[in-house]
């Protein structure tokens, strides 16, 4: 581990990651995400913008058999992530691929996996705080990839019937279920996040069905934090109670 990295575990998950101290680290955002999306696991799995490759390594915690598989276009993240999926004794199940979600179709075969996951940018480029840390905000701006991409190269790589299940903003909701069914993907799912008790919600997790129609079904708002300021009975089991250290906050 380099001088400019830290070593963040993962109780919850058996898992130890290592992070770059400036940059892009990863939030609970995530977390809530792998929890959201622990019913859709089967076969194969496939994560859009893997950071450090927090999601593969949880999903494959959480599910036994499962191959996952993560695209990272950011090099030295790639290469971190890849560093992390052997940290942990999990390569012969997680790889990491350095590309960009542009360019997967020449990559995969259409209809490859049974669940896509992601987390995409989610403010358009230019709006938004600038984060002074190098990285951070190719993270959390679209850069060459926008929002109708990644849903685009979502619907490609799964398979009919299977599910496609994203964290963003709420802000960009109405983008993102008008973006979706203009390329006829289903919303099945929606559980909004909020911080604590009679706080906006600060993200939007959502499952869309390839090849299915759905009833939408909005389920309760999950609170992460109780009044004392500590996680809610929820949170705690999704997130892990001494896992806080390392982790950004809601929606960053």
């Amino acid at each position: 581990m380099t001088s400019d990295e830290t070593l963040d575990e993962l109780r919850l998950h058996g898992l130890m990651l290592r992070q770059f101290r400036s940059g892009y680290r990863f939030s609970l955002d995530p977390l809530l995400l792998c929890s959201f999306a622990a019913g859709r696991i089967a076969g194969s799995v496939i994560d859009l913008g893997t950071g450090c490759g927090v999601i593969p390594l949880v999903l494959a915690r959480t599910a036994e058999g499962v191959q996952v598989t993560g695209v990272e276009v950011q090099q030295d993240m790639a290469e971190l992530a890849s560093r992390n999926v052997s940290l942990n004794g999990l390569a012969e199940r997680v790889s990491i691929v350095h590309d960009d979600v542009l360019n997967l179709r020449r990559r995969f075969p259409v209809s490859s996996f049974d669940l896509v996951v992601a987390n995409p940018p989610f403010r358009r480029p230019g709006t938004g705080k600038l984060s002074p840390r190098a990285g951070r905000d190719l993270a959390r701006h679209e850069s060459t990839a926008t929002l109708e991409d990644f849903l685009a190269a979502a619907k490609y790589l799964v398979k009919p019937q299977g599910s496609i299940c994203l964290v963003h903003h709420p802000s960009r909701l109405a983008d993102l279920i008008c973006t979706a069914a203009g390329m006829k993907l289903s919303p099945a799912r929606l559980r909004m996040v909020h911080g604590k008790a009679g706080d906006e919600a600060r993200i939007v997790l959502v499952e869309f069905l390839k090849g299915r129609k759905a009833w939408l079904r909005v389920l309760p708002p999950l609170l992460v934090y109780g009044e004392d300021g500590e996680y809610t009975e929820e949170a705690a089991g999704i997130l892990g109670t001494g896992d806080r250290a390392g982790n950004g906050g809601l929606g960053e």
